[in-house]
């Protein structure tokens, strides 16, 4: 049976569009989140700012401070090497996996992403192409079969858009980042499990430098 997708709730827009304003630093670390305005900006209830407070808490996009409420959390040079760290680990695995199992399909997918991707940089709608990222390597996770492992990433991955959203802030990632993803998609064709990992441990290490600069 064909999948039926449902509209998103209000709770959902609510969530994407708060934890958007967060991963591209429109509102920014530190800075104190009031129930009242965000009711206001976003149109919804104090109920559901609430739940989303909640759910970007345990994402750990914000902290609660207290007598003070929530605000932004902040990522240290600690954290973004560890984020890198298992970043490497994680993904060079993953295409490893998807290069020794990936058809003529799934490679036509991940070149239509590459494409999508630096289309979007070129436009800058950056939050358009942090959102096909994660799609991109979605597909070479479960591809290559490492779904548990994607569950892993999957819990890190408002951080990692954050810092992907920060360095592709930069005009060299914007251009060297769907390069990288290209060249990986090549070697995966290939059945270069080598090529793969390499390409893809070069582009986690140009990125983690980027970051820790900029941190």
């Amino acid at each position: 049976m064909l999948k039926v997708d449902r509209p998103k709730t209000l709770k959902e827009n609510a969530l994407e569009s708060l934890r958007d304003a967060i991963t591209s630093d429109h509102i920014k670390p530190g800075e104190r989140l009031i129930e009242r305005s965000l009711c206001e900006s976003m149109g919804v209830s104090r109920t559901v700012v609430r739940e989303c407070i909640r759910h970007l808490e345990s994402e750990r996009l914000i902290v609660g401070v207290p007598n003070a409420g929530f605000i932004v959390a902040s990522i240290s040079g600690e954290e973004v090497k560890e984020i890198y760290e298992l970043r490497i680990l994680l993904e060079c695995s993953a295409v490893k996996s998807c290069a020794l199992k990936a058809d003529k399909a799934v490679i036509a997918e991940l070149r239509l992403l590459c494409k999508e991707i630096a289309d979007c940089l070129r436009k800058e709608q950056v939050m358009q192409a942090l959102k096909l990222t994660t799609v991109f390597y979605r597909l070479i996770f479960t591809t290559g079969g490492k779904h548990i492992t994607w569950d892993v990433v999957e819990r890190l991955n408002a951080r990692i858009s954050r810092l992907r959203a920060m360095t592709l802030s930069t005009a060299a990632r914007r251009d060297k980042g769907p390069e990288n993803l290209s060249k990986i998609v090549d070697a995966i064709e290939q059945h270069d499990t080598d090529r793969a990992e390499a390409i893809c441990k070069q582009h986690l290490t140009e990125a983690a430098e980027v970051a820790a600069e900029m941190i």
